[in-house]
């Protein structure tokens, strides 16, 4: 399957930002901003500073008159007359802008280089903030690789392999597949709500359990939590994945879900939802 995302997975990630000042909630300038403001004092000619940095006239006495309404003082002045016939010139408190944010940004940049260089293994770490940045009401969220994409005539099965080999399958429209970009080996993680979870035990005999839930994954308990009416069992799976289930007391008792004991959870592929970290 095809698609027309750009491939920066093999690209070096590096530390990045950028520097500017604002007034309240309103940004005064930026780093082309200032440029302009310092070339307004080496020209003394507003329509050489525009053409030194790239603006239109109009677009950089827009930036001025923006920048001298949020200061709260002028920090651009026109000159009319004089033997120099007019001009433009910068103010005291200007120019102490232009320092300033000189200052800073040398002292960002000198960040960014230290902060780069030490962190190791950056790219792996920033994945994983950005993975456990994510905040949804689903209990259970499970991270893996998009191993199979098998194409319907509606929808699509999407099968999700996890960290120690389990698979999670899904079911979403062709709609759902091409608008989170998934392919084969692309990463992704999976939501199931706890109450859509069923917990089942092997019966005396070991005959295999036969459902129509198209996930099935087995797992040792490794916490109950009882409340008034319901249960909250935690199933960690091999390789470490938890996955967690809503039962009534009454179902963990007569199934004798204890800590260590064995057990497996199965969800239907249509209560599997899938997401991907942009």
């Amino acid at each position: 399957m095809a698609s027309d995302r750009n491939d920066s997975s093999h690209e070096p990630l590096e530390l990045g930002g950028s520097v500017w000042f604002q007034a309240g909630a309103n940004t005064l300038g930026g780093a082309s901003r200032i440029a302009l403001l310092a070339a307004i004092g080496e020209t003394g000619s507003i329509t050489s500073a525009a053409k030194a940095v790239g603006m239109s006239y109009k677009g950089a006495w827009d930036a001025v008159d923006a920048m001298n309404n949020l200061a709260g003082e002028p920090l651009v002045m026109r000159l009319t007359g004089g033997k120099g016939g007019g001009g433009t010139t910068l103010t005291p408190r200007a120019v102490k802008l232009i320092e300033t944010f000189r200052a800073v940004e040398r002292e960002h940049r000198r960040f960014l280089e230290r902060a780069g260089a030490a962190i190791e293994g950056f790219a792996t770490d920033w994945d994983l903030i950005g993975r456990i940045g994510v905040k949804t009401s689903a209990r259970n969220q499970l991270y893996g690789t998009v191993s199979q994409i098998t194409r319907g005539s509606i929808n699509d099965e999407i099968s999700l392999t996890l960290p120690g080999g389990h698979t999670i399958v899904a079911v979403l429209t062709h709609e759902s597949t091409e608008a989170l970009g998934l392919t084969v080996g692309a990463a992704a993680f999976a939501l199931i709500k706890a109450s859509w979870v069923v917990l089942l035990v092997d019966d005396e005999s070991g005959a295999p359990l036969k459902l129509s839930a198209r996930n099935q994954l087995r797992g040792s308990v490794q916490s109950v939590k009882c409340g008034a009416v319901n249960a909250e069992v935690s199933l960690v799976l091999e390789g470490g994945a938890v996955i967690t289930a809503v039962v009534t007391n009454q179902s963990a008792e007569a199934l004798g879900l204890v800590e260590g004991a064995s057990a497996v959870a199965a969800f239907k592929a249509s209560s599997v939802i899938l997401g991907v970290k942009e």
